[in-house]
């Protein structure tokens, strides 16, 4: 199967300045794939190489097997690019938003409006359609601004920085949206916000200084650092009996109670040597003792922790 994004050696330079080194990256199709890494990285003049924005000083890009420079109209044709900074007018409605994006598409007639009817659906805004922009909050402006790059089914979709500016209930909004795209288009999310990828990327790389420093998936990642799993537990029971109990699971090495101002429940970080068997065994035996079990997720190093200890994991030719 040809792959949604192929990335041979690709680099640029501003005279002296390197901004991307040398990148290799194969994005295969139908994955949802986090690009990661800090503010000045390189992350955005990568993306806009590969959308044709930037001319690469060195290396070659290939777009659902389109080359990026010999037949840049077919690679083009098969990107959809999201930017990070709002790319709709606020004085068109919703649907004369796509409309126009939709056109420049090349979409006409009742396969444009086809489209844009599904789009409307995917951002949730139907019943806004008619409305203008403006009287929009930043949610519903950052949906409509990323199914504006949907309207012609590209093979790849780049998101860069959805999420950006929004509260946490816009954010998740956005994420669930990326989410429930999955299928649609293959996507490769910009970020600096480890968490983002964790809870929505099947794998990610993380760039530093225009080089790839690892390539996994998050846990993954955290592990290789980390060399344990953490999970966080919350469950309602008796605290005592509920550590005795997980401290007991195969692999579990340490359970720590981690007590919060107001929060009733029993809360733990749960230190184990896997990472997915081990949840599967914690819900395993709250679920058999009767205990009500709120919450079990993966817990991540920030991006600050996550970053300087794979430097240092690099450096060590680890």
């Amino acid at each position: 199967m040809t792959a949604a994004l192929s990335i041979r050696g690709l680099g640029k330079d501003y005279g002296a300045l390197r901004a991307v080194d040398a990148l290799d990256l194969d994005v295969p199709a139908g994955e949802i794939f986090g690009l990661l890494g800090p503010n000045g990285a390189g992350k955005t003049t990568a993306i806009s190489m590969v959308a044709g924005v930037l001319t690469p000083s060195r290396g070659t890009a290939s777009v659902a097997g389109h080359d990026i420079e010999s037949q840049s109209f077919a690679a083009r044709g098969a990107l959809g690019l999201v930017p990070q900074d709002l790319a709709i007018y606020e004085d068109l409605t919703a649907r004369q938003n796509l409309h126009f994006f939709g056109s420049l598409y090349g979409l006409s007639g009742s396969l444009l409006r086809e489209r844009i009817d599904w789009a409307l659906d995917v951002a949730r805004l139907a019943d806004r359609a008619r409305e203008r922009v403006s009287g929009f909050s930043g949610g519903m402006k950052r949906r409509l601004n990323l199914v504006a790059g949907l309207l012609h089914k590209p093979a790849l979709l780049i998101l860069d920085e959805p999420t950006v500016g929004l509260d946490p209930n816009q954010v998740i909004d956005i994420r669930n949206m990326i989410r429930e795209l999955r299928g649609h288009s293959t996507i490769l999310l910009s970020t600096h916000i480890l968490h983002e990828v964790s809870v929505v990327c099947d794998r990610v790389i993380i760039i530093d200084h225009g080089n790839i420093i690892a390539e996994d998936t998050a846990e993954a990642l955290n592990r290789r650092v980390q060399g344990v799993f953490h999970t966080l537990v919350r469950v309602e029971g008796p605290a005592a009996e509920v550590v005795a109990a997980l401290r007991a699971i195969a692999g579990v090495e340490q359970v720590n109670e981690d007590r919060v101002p107001s929060d009733s429940t029993t809360r733990l970080k749960v230190v184990s040597k896997e990472g997915e068997a081990a949840r599967k065994a914690i819900v395993r035996t709250i679920v058999d003792r009767g205990w009500s079990l709120v919450e079990v997720s993966p817990i991540t190093l920030t991006l600050e922790d996550l970053f300087v200890r794979l430097v240092r994991h690099e450096q060590r030719g680890h």
